[in-house]
């Protein structure tokens, strides 16, 4: 890892708990696919930003709130 780099948590799978949302669902509504929403979730990938927004968006929360440095 680089020195200075963030490492970032997410909390997409909490949140879909509470929608009762799927992976698939998550996924159509930002346009990725399901494996990005799973990796996402297991910390496997960091999201661009316009990505993170459409996460936030399809959950009506702000960023901050799924994302945590």
């Amino acid at each position: 890892m680089e020195a200075g780099a963030l490492i970032m948590k997410n909390k997409i799978r909490e949140f879909r708990a509470r929608t009762k949302m799927t992976q698939d669902e998550l996924a159509d509504k930002a346009k990725v696919s399901r494996q990005t929403i799973n990796a996402i979730e297991n910390d496997k990938y960091d999201p661009s930003l316009p990505l993170a927004f459409s996460l936030a968006k399809a959950f009506k929360v702000r960023i901050e709130e799924l994302f945590v440095p």
